[in-house]
């Protein structure tokens, strides 16, 4: 072999090595380590919480962490729960400390541009609030010109406020910023700040789970949109499609009617769809390298969305957050819950 061969050799594998690594995907590492490392908040009560009276991790993202989990390796008890923040979580996926992060995150388009990251499917639709000290007599956004507000480090309440500020020629008006919704809380308690705000459904669980809920107010108003959404790496479409699939999933799940208390039921049916749907004699779990019961595995761990919410979030909780009216709807009764077509 002349030098020429072995410059062309040597090229040829560099190829195939940079190939080999180009194809390599987050799924591949999570079926190889046997967990997935999920990165969630523990001081978000209704979505990623830690219960110190159990000693568990629960709430809407928690859940979907068990559920993903269930639909790659087959077991919800797989997942190790990685504390993230507003400030941390994005360097938590990109530096692989996670394989994926479900924290109440605001899907926007700088994020996506300029982070390096995926969203997976809206999972929750909120919006940008503030809420007082009761006893203040704040009955408006438009009360509060001079105050302090206070929000969580990272997040984009931030700008919304800031914002906000300049257009109503707000000039004494200041934000402070604290690393997690705990502190954040004891701040506006201590009266460090006059409002604390964040998104409307952090609001609410946590005046719902204080000693005193009516100590709290809400304002009506809602300062702006915030769509949540997990969040992968960018750029691994095996990865992304598949959780992406998973989470949609449990939106078709409930709108077909498919529960976790029904499940063991479903999966005798004769209807085509059902059975496709669940895995039962071939499914969709080729298409992206997960299990044909993918969908039904992920259904008996956590239920269907339907279910998912009404335990973290329903008018039998603290939060009382009602899907009746809002896009948290599933879209055939009249929100923005939506799963596209499975056929």
């Amino acid at each position: 072999m002349n030098f020429k061969h072995i410059l062309m050799a040597g090229t040829f594998a560099g190829a195939a090595l940079v190939a080999s690594h180009a194809s390599a995907s987050v799924l591949d590492t999570v079926k190889q380590r046997g967990t997935l490392n999920c990165g969630t908040d523990n001081t978000a009560p209704g979505f990623g919480y830690l219960n110190t009276t159990t000693g568990q991790m629960e709430g809407l993202d928690v859940d979907f962490c068990k559920a993903i989990a269930a639909a790659v390796l087959g077991d919800a008890s797989k997942v190790k729960f990685v504390t993230v923040t507003d400030k941390s979580r994005f360097d938590a996926v990109l530096t692989n400390q996670v394989d994926v992060v479900f924290a109440h995150t605001t899907i926007k388009p700088a994020r996506e541009s300029s982070i390096a990251i995926d969203f997976l499917p809206i999972n929750f639709y909120d919006g940008t609030g503030v809420m007082v000290k009761t006893e203040s007599g704040v009955a408006k956004f438009d009360d509060l010109d001079g105050a302090t507000f206070c929000t969580t480090q990272g997040s984009v309440t931030e700008t919304v406020l800031t914002s906000a500020f300049k257009a109503r020629g707000w000039t004494a008006s200041k934000v402070l910023t604290y690393e997690n919704l705990e502190k954040l809380f004891a701040a506006l308690n201590s009266g460090r700040c006059n409002a604390m705000s964040t998104d409307k459904s952090a609001l609410a669980a946590w005046a719902g789970n204080s000693p005193k809920p009516a100590d709290y107010l809400i304002l009506p108003d809602t300062l702006d949109k915030s769509p949540f959404g997990g969040f992968v790496v960018a750029n691994d479409s095996r990865w992304r499609n598949a959780l992406r699939w998973s989470s949609y999933g449990l939106f078709q799940a409930e709108e077909s009617g498919i529960s976790q208390a029904n499940l063991d039921e479903k999966l005798k049916s004769e209807d085509p769809f059902v059975q496709k749907f669940l895995g039962v004699g071939g499914g969709y779990g080729k298409d992206f390298g997960l299990p044909d019961d993918f969908v039904a595995q992920a259904i008996k761990a956590v239920g269907n969305y339907g279910e998912i919410y009404a335990r973290n979030l329903g008018p039998d909780t603290k939060m009382f957050l009602d899907r009746k009216g809002t896009p948290n709807a599933l879209w055939t009764e009249g929100g923005a819950i939506y799963s596209p077509l499975w056929n």
